[in-house]
């Protein structure tokens, strides 16, 4: 049980240190999704 703790402690202090990397890449992710969402509903087919 120690162990799982120790590594969910680890897991949680790298997703800490990183938070802001992951928010700008899902970000990113997102914008492009929604620019080719409304690219391909503006194109006329």
């Amino acid at each position: 049980m120690q162990l799982v703790m120790n590594g969910y402690r680890g897991f949680s202090l790298l997703v800490w240190l990183n938070w802001d990397r992951m928010f700008t890449i899902g970000t990113v992710v997102v914008g492009l999704l929604a620019g080719a969402f409304l690219g391909s509903s503006f194109l006329p087919h």
